[in-house]
């Protein structure tokens, strides 16, 4: 019999399910069994809130064991990624991405507009503290971390503290609890962190067979997609507690598909809120990202993010998707 290939994932309920979901696919798709090995990231060990905790603490642990060769392949929430290619590895999966916005889950099943002033919102990304600032609705933000579970006790729970929580979409669908989300919000009000809802499988670079037989669950539009996205992020070069949004669409124009781009950046506080989009093919995907990017900078970017647009590359890390 073929042996198993060792998936590695870290814990998480989140983690578990879509790593789930991709070991069905890949045995759905090549008749090869697929095992779980459950790895702990430094992410996972800690309590601090996830803007602090520093350069690829969801993902480091998994990619030191494929490194090693205590798993065959990884998959990871893409937005935890840092943007700087990882020696000897490869992503060589992009599956099919789910809605990549933000959700609302609220008592009372309460919009964003119907909570009152003072409402107390919890989240754990600088991205949506800053962008719920930006809206002047007079809301309470309150830096929140936990997994999915945990977050949604904090408003629906028997001693739930706060009246609304964001998080994203895509993770509360992974494990099921999408019927609790009270409002999907519109990218016109928050715009999603780069890579927000789509997965990242990765292997070694010189393992070649293993790379052929993923790439079977590659899709195309949605590896372009954040392309555009991730070197928007790239280029910007932006820390791990700065605000940056960006939310690429694919859609069939007049002579082909083509990509519509949208990025953010935005002061915590939110009285700074920089936003552009550009558009080309899917060919040009890195390039539309990178020249987004460099408009964003252009308008003074680099004064909202606290440097001058050249900290160093791969320096990104937007926390777990939970």
């Amino acid at each position: 019999m073929t042996a198993p290939l060792r998936l590695g994932t870290r814990g998480s309920a989140l983690a578990m399910a879509q790593s789930g979901q991709v070991a069905k696919a890949v045995t759905a798709a090549t008749g090869r069994p697929v095992e779980l090995v459950e790895v702990v990231t430094a992410g996972d060990r800690s309590n601090a809130p996830v803007h602090r905790l520093g350069v690829g603490v969801f993902v480091s642990a998994l990619r030191d064991a494929l490194t090693a060769g205590t798993i065959d392949f990884a998959v990871h929430s893409y937005k935890d990624l840092p943007t700087a290619v990882a020696p000897g590895l490869h992503i060589a999966a992009v599956p099919a991405r789910l809605d990549p916005r933000d959700a609302l889950i609220a008592q009372g099943g309460r919009t964003l507009a119907e909570l009152p002033p003072g409402a107390t919102v919890g989240t754990g990304a600088l991205r949506r503290i800053a962008q719920l600032n930006a809206l002047g609705l007079q809301l309470e933000v309150t830096p929140i971390r936990g997994n999915i579970d945990t977050r949604l006790a904090r408003v629906v729970g028997p001693e739930a503290d706060l009246d609304a929580v964001v998080l994203a979409r895509a993770g509360l669908a992974r494990i099921g609890r999408a019927d609790e989300i009270t409002e999907t919000l519109d990218p016109m009000l928050m715009l999603p962190a780069p890579a927000q809802g789509a997965l990242a499988v990765e292997c070694r670079v010189d393992d070649q067979n293993l790379v052929e037989l993923l790439a079977v669950l590659d899709h195309a539009p949605s590896r372009a997609a954040v392309t555009a996205e991730r070197a928007f992020l790239a280029t910007l070069e932006a820390g791990c507690s700065a605000p940056v949004a960006a939310y690429a669409e694919l859609a069939e124009g007049d002579t082909g598909d083509e990509i519509y781009l949208r990025g953010a950046v935005i002061s915590p506080d939110g009285t700074r809120d920089l936003r552009l989009s550009r558009t080309g093919t899917p060919a040009d995907a890195t390039e539309i990202g990178k020249a987004l990017a460099a408009e964003l900078l252009d308008l003074g970017a680099d004064s909202i993010l606290g440097h001058d647009g050249h900290t160093g590359p791969g320096t990104q890390q937007f926390g777990s998707t939970e």
